[in-house]
């Protein structure tokens, strides 16, 4: 499967699953958004849009700090409860890389590991690039290659419990693709057309309840929920079993994992001139 198809795919996997992924990934992907709105330099009174805002926890902080957000996502049941942990009439439904808003309409923008669920990532950087006022700067976060433990532990348990892959997995287009490394990303946002670029990797430990781990793939999301989805009761069964296996040496005390995690973190600033044709 290839984009464009890939957005379809993407949409389709995390409609009406917002709660699934409140409970799971949203609490791995929560981390990096205090450094995100660093990055993208969001102070007391900026007007900031938040693409790809999930559940709200990028938007929630920026209000904290006195910025005005409006909150951007595909997916209507994300926004619903986003809309909950917002002042009134900041969510809006919109999908990269084609963005309802004029030109240099926002004084920063930020996606909190959104580009990776866009067929055409660069157009999406290149989107959040037109919307951002001159010297205003754009921040995005991604997840590495190779893929931290956090999530590399899923393939280990998909492997020792026998679990075939589906024989056809969503993928970008060659010419859409790039290295999933500090190096790959920042060439992405130059490639769109910002300046300036500074990419870092950042490392922390995911604490998280284990059954509340397994319930993101559970609901079918991600690429480790995509193969849980493809198996019959009995294989999804041993699954769990080598989830808890692999997961064992991960657990604390209180009976919780501390898994290691880790991200890309870029960003860049807007320049006057002309935007990429997308």
């Amino acid at each position: 499967m290839k984009s464009p198809d890939f957005d379809g795919h993407e949409r389709a996997r995390w409609s009406g699953r917002a709660r699934a992924y409140d409970r799971s990934f949203a609490r791995l992907c929560a981390h990096p958004a205090e450094t995100l709105l660093d990055a993208a330099g969001v102070d007391k009174g900026h007007h900031l849009l938040d693409v790809g805002t999930g559940t709200g926890t990028v938007a929630a902080l920026a209000v904290a700090r006195g910025a005005s957000v409006l909150a951007a996502d595909a997916e209507p049941s994300m926004l619903e409860l986003a809309a909950a942990r917002l002042p009134a009439r900041t969510t809006v439904l919109a999908t990269l890389p084609v963005l309802p808003f004029p030109a240099r309409s926002f004084d920063a923008a930020v996606g909190n590991f959104v580009i990776n669920h866009v067929g055409n990532p660069m157009a999406g950087v290149a989107e959040m690039a037109r919307v951002t006022r001159t010297g205003g700067r754009v921040a995005v976060t991604l997840w590495p290659t190779p893929a931290p433990t956090a999530q590399r532990l899923w393939g280990e348990a998909f492997d020792a419990a026998g679990a075939e892959r589906p024989a056809s997995m969503p993928r970008l287009e060659a010419v859409n693709d790039f290295a999933r490394t500090e190096a790959g990303l920042s060439a992405l946002l130059e490639e769109a057309g910002l300046r300036g670029v500074i990419c870092e990797t950042v490392s922390w430990t995911l604490r998280i309840d284990p059954d509340d781990w397994w319930a993101g793939p559970a609901a079918g999301l991600g690429t480790a929920g995509l193969i849980l989805d493809h198996q019959p009761p009995p294989v999804v069964a041993e699954v769990r079993a080598a989830f808890d296996e692999v997961t064992a040496p991960y657990r604390t005390e209180d009976g919780k994992l501390a898994l290691p995690a880790a991200a890309l973190l870029a960003s860049g600033a807007v320049t006057g001139g002309p935007r990429l044709r997308h």
